[in-house]
């Protein structure tokens, strides 16, 4: 199956690992709340120094997440925005970006798109990698994707998942959904420390990380950290505010 370019991406790590710098990822979801304001907050994520972007693709069902993209998704689909317009909406913004885009998604829109079409056409759009969060490693057909491991994965699990990841090794910090939480989980810590064992690849930590405390602590175990719900939740106050946000993470991380 045709897998989406890695290069940007691989570029990026290497760039990071040189530097001995921690990689910041942030999610926003594709139409949230207009296709056209869509690039401005990404571009002002780009501007405050996100190394990888999550570009989200909106979903009726997504169990992985918690309220406030799921507010997020109900947003975007009222407003029209569909797979086929993401795609759309990615390869207009990647022309403007210098930052990797990767879309996330769920099995049962591949299934109604098409894993093989969405593939080829994820790459022509500019797609860097691509993260299935319903979709455990071994599972479903052949498609090169960024891999996610939690603190309930077994170890043999974990070493498929570390084996086939392309690119980095997402690490789900909490059982649940995605959302804020008040600290990141204390189960973070021997997670890395499994992973390590397993691959050389760059371990980037998600859920429930929200505020500069949570990406320093996360960092120090972690390669980088993902961002989404409070990501997502800045944003509706607009690309400044966003902008800032993702700055104040940023200055944490090189502090």
């Amino acid at each position: 199956m045709p897998a989406v370019s890695t290069s940007r991406i691989e570029a990026k790590f290497r760039d990071l690992r040189e530097r001995r710098a921690k990689g910041l990822v942030v999610y926003l979801t594709a139409g949230d709340p207009r296709l056209e304001v869509t690039g401005e907050l990404l571009a002002a994520v780009d501007r405050a120094g996100a190394d990888v972007i999550e570009l989200g693709v909106p979903f009726s069902d997504p169990l992985a997440d918690g309220p406030v993209i799921r507010r997020a998704a109900e947003r975007a689909l009222a407003a029209g925005m569909r797979t086929r317009a993401c795609l759309e909406c990615l390869a207009h913004v990647r022309e403007r970006l210098d930052v990797p885009l990767v879309p996330m998604t769920y099995a049962a829109l591949l299934e109604a798109y098409g894993y093989e079409r969405f593939a080829v056409d994820a790459r022509a759009a500019g797609a860097t990698s691509l993260i299935v969060a319903d979709l455990p490693a071994g599972e479903g057909p052949e498609l090169k994707r960024v891999q996610l491991v939690a603190p309930t994965s077994t170890d043999e699990r974990l070493r498929i998942a570390a084996a086939q990841t392309d690119g980095w090794l997402y690490l789900v910090t909490v059982t649940g959904t995605t959302g804020t939480r008040s600290e990141v989980s204390p189960a973070l810590a021997g997670l890395v420390s499994r992973a390590r064992a397993a691959t050389d690849r760059p371990l980037y930590a998600g859920f429930g990380i929200s505020t500069t405390d949570h990406a320093r602590a996360a960092a120090e175990l972690a390669d980088g950290i993902v961002v989404g719900s409070r990501a997502v939740e800045v944003a509706e106050e607009g690309p400044a505010a966003l902008c800032s946000y993702v700055a104040s993470l940023r200055a944490a991380l090189d502090g």
